[in-house]
């Protein structure tokens, strides 16, 4: 199970029992710079692989991110 928010200008990622909360000037200009509806607008892939926002053209590895 993936669960993400947004806390101000940071990504919360929540994967089984582990946080990792990431600062968006280290990740990604678009989500920085993102409104908070183009934020709130992504699909986690079913395999749980990585996130995608399409109104941002942005994808993200949540495997890379927790280094497994």
């Amino acid at each position: 199970m993936v669960d993400i928010q947004f806390n101000n200008d940071e990504l919360v990622i929540l994967k089984n029992s582990q946080r990792k909360v990431i600062p968006l000037k280290e990740l990604s200009p678009k989500l920085l710079n993102a409104s908070n509806n183009e934020r709130n607008l992504y699909r986690i892939s079913t395999s749980g692989y990585g996130i995608h926002w399409p109104l941002n053209d942005e994808d993200i590895s949540i495997k890379a991110l927790f280094n497994d």
